[in-house]
């Protein structure tokens, strides 16, 4: 979910930005933007600047929507664990 969380609303962000950000490899990036993809969450670019590859995702509908309800269901968990101390 790291990925979803780094990706700007609405916006488009190249494959080499995403990589600083996440401090990710290569592969691991392009595994996680593989799964990502094929669940629906983002979708992928691929073009040419010049005479080099560029790589650029976003985040569709259902990737938003994913991620809200993720943050949702932990904010849940972390509600409960704090009235279970009280």
């Amino acid at each position: 979910m790291a990925t979803l969380r780094a990706i700007p609303e609405a916006e488009w962000i190249e494959f080499a930005r995403l990589k600083a950000i996440l401090q990710a490899t290569d592969g691991n990036l392009g595994s996680h933007i593989a799964t990502l993809e094929g669940a629906g969450y983002i979708t992928v670019s691929k073009d040419f600047v010049g005479k080099k590859p560029r790589t650029r995702v976003a985040l569709t509908r259902n990737g938003r929507k994913a991620f809200a309800l993720h943050i949702e269901f932990l904010r849940t968990i972390l509600d409960a664990a704090a009235s279970r101390h009280e």
